[in-house]
């Protein structure tokens, strides 16, 4: 026996011990109210940041902590459900590879205009619903116009990771994937759009559930063809890094939509133009091949 022992090699692979946990409509339920409870508890962190270093510097840096934390809760969950299925269920990777005949490079950059494209059109949605409330237009200005750095990590790490793991990775792929007593699955449409409506709800209000609604089904079609998370990860992050970059641009600072700061007409053309891209997105898109209903994410058979 050697003197000294070969440390053992670093495990970076964050996704497969969540890979046996496949939650069906009462499980993202369950997922919901762990997330309440996390909420719960970075609420908490907030206040205690607050009451020792102020109300500004608190709540900006509080939220670097308190928005993880979060997210804490459900992922142990996830990963201890997971744990007790790995022996007696079948896996599926949050994370798989299905890009062929599109091929990584050209649907990393697809997926991108896509999403600017919906998050340009969903400011039309926006305008049916009455003002913003101040404490709300101040909250989320203070997520987009603060320290550049705190918001970059918050809006456009933490939030595309944590929630995309949530709604995608575990929420999505789980009802997909999982089977009703008779051995059926959820049809992928049902699926899609249930999932993007959890991800609209955990918004908890409508000027950024609506539009978080519409990029849902466009997040969950691409994931639902090619189980790829990162690619939904990249979509999140070019939809938040968009909103982060405009609200320390001068001219977008005070608008609330493209509509106050270009002319009807102009919208309406871009409107179209930016419909046509994302139809001409998902036709290239409908040429990957899927396995099934359930999708693009890959099995992993029980021990």
């Amino acid at each position: 026996m050697p003197f000294f022992k070969k440390l053992r090699t670093p495990d970076y692979d964050i996704f497969s011990p969540h890979a046996w946990y496949v939650p069906g409509v009462g499980g993202m339920f369950v997922m919901l109210g762990w997330l309440l409870i996390g909420a719960i508890i970075g609420n908490i962190v907030t206040f205690a940041f607050t009451a020792i270093f102020g109300a500004e510097a608190g709540t900006e840096y509080g939220t670097l902590v308190s928005y993880p934390l979060m997210f804490i809760p459900p992922m142990i969950y996830s990963r201890l459900a997971s744990g007790r299925n790995t022996l007696f269920e079948t896996g599926y990777h949050l994370d798989n590879n299905h890009f062929s005949p599109v091929g990584g490079a050209l649907a990393a950059v697809l997926v991108v205009v896509a999403t600017v494209a919906a998050s340009f059109c969903s400011d039309i949605f926006l305008k049916v619903l009455p003002p913003m409330p101040e404490w709300l237009e101040s909250t989320l200005k203070s997520m987009t116009q603060g320290k550049v750095w705190v918001n970059f990590l918050c809006v456009s790490i933490f939030a595309p990771f944590f929630e995309e793991w949530l709604c995608r990775g575990v929420v999505l792929r789980g009802l997909l994937n999982s089977k009703r007593a008779d051995g059926s699955s959820m049809h992928p449409a049902w699926a899609i759009v249930l999932s993007a409506v959890f991800f609209a709800f955990i918004h908890l209000n409508p000027w950024q559930a609506i539009p978080a609604f519409l990029l849902g089904c466009l997040f969950g079609y691409v994931y639902w063809r090619t189980g790829s998370l990162k690619l939904t990860m990249l979509m999140h992050f070019t939809n938040n890094t968009l909103a982060l970059a405009l609200g320390h641009t001068e001219m977008f600072k005070d608008a609330e939509s493209w509509l106050d700061v270009m002319p009807p007409v102009w919208y309406g053309v871009g409107f179209v133009v930016a419909v046509g891209l994302i139809a001409g997105v998902i036709m290239v898109f409908r040429q990957i091949p899927v396995r099934g209903m359930s999708g693009n994410c890959d099995e992993i058979p029980a021990a």
